[in-house]
């Protein structure tokens, strides 16, 4: 079965791709390796992917609709997990276009492809992000998501409507994944975990938006990877092609607890720098998993201290802090 996978150098696409590949299938992997944040590390996540058997990977932006129909006629798809995306909810106050050019148009590529090929089933990913000024917790996919807070989480959530309208449109049975503050080896440094921990083992202060005052979903990439499998597995009946679902850990952890378990996971303790809370943030984040959990069977399994201490085994290797 071969499945196109976009954003296969991205934090969360690499884990998919390894785990995709681990169970049989034709992986065809899209990437345009921006230089958002190091590019080393997302070259290092792919020398991984491409020692594995049937991993084909294409540099490429998704926004370029002429490259794109080159590269995909050359393949019969079964199914599209889009993962790519432009990511970042700050870096979007100051680059706004490349959220369109890469979270809008190119999913309205993704979408035609998957239309003309006519995929068994469109795997995409939303975020947490889209619930923006929502104050009721936790957040359910029952809730409105008409008022987001940044241009990333509106990017989002027009992929959402998109996807709809093409479910509609043409019977594409499309699933989308809301993910909530996904952490864990291999991770994204633009994250908060990972910026923290490059600080603390750099003896640096760290930034604290908001005083510290606010919370997290924290979900370790193996329980969304499981999501991930399960939601491509079960593909949307007649009744209602387009589902939407949340993948969190359903455990909001605050912004100094999740730090402290840092700092015990590293050995070291963080200077902090206390600052206000950052345009297009939101105090917390907490998603409601019951109908993941009826549907697709999703259990997260790994509280935030067991992922933290995985997440820093790695880092400390990656970085060569031991010297070996």
């Amino acid at each position: 079965m071969t499945l196109l996978l976009t954003g296969t150098a991205g934090f969360i696409g690499f884990h998919a791709a390894k785990k995709f590949l681990s169970l049989g299938y034709e992986v065809v992997g899209i990437d345009n390796l921006n230089d958002y944040y190091d590019v080393a590390l997302k070259k290092s996540r792919l020398d991984l992917l491409e020692k594995e058997p049937g991993f084909i990977f294409f540099r490429q932006d998704l926004a370029d609709r002429g490259a794109m129909g080159e590269i995909l006629k050359n393949f019969k798809l079964d199914r599209i997990v889009h993962l790519g995306a432009q990511a970042g909810v700050r870096y979007s106050l100051s680059n706004p276009h490349a959220y369109i050019d890469s979270n809008v148009v190119g999913t309205m590529n993704i979408l035609e492809a998957a239309r003309l090929q006519g995929v068994e089933h469109l795997v995409y990913a939303s975020s947490s992000s889209v619930y923006g000024a929502n104050v009721e917790l936790p957040f359910s996919i029952k809730d409105r998501t008409d008022h987001p807070v940044s241009l990333y989480a509106a990017t989002k959530k027009a992929n959402e409507l998109m996807a709809q309208t093409y479910s509609h449109l043409y019977d594409i049975p499309c699933t989308g994944l809301r993910f909530f503050t996904v952490y864990g080896p291999w991770g994204r440094p633009d994250m908060a975990y990972f910026k923290f921990a490059e600080a603390i083992t750099a003896g640096k202060a760290i930034d604290v938006y908001n005083n510290g005052d606010m919370s997290r979903d924290f979900t370790y990439v193996d329980d969304i990877i499981d999501g991930i499998v399960a939601a491509l597995a079960r593909i949307p009946g007649a009744e209602q092609r387009h589902k939407v679902y949340n993948l969190g850990n359903s455990h909001p952890e605050r912004l100094l607890d999740m730090i402290e378990l840092l700092e015990a996971s590293l050995g070291r303790v963080a200077t902090k720098n206390f600052m206000p809370m950052q345009p297009g943030d939101v105090y917390s984040t907490y998603a409601d998993i019951s109908d993941s959990t009826a549907d697709l069977g999703f259990l997260p399994k790994v509280p935030l201290a067991e992922g933290l201490n995985k997440f820093a085994e790695w880092y400390r290797i990656y970085r060569n802090l031991d010297g070996n």
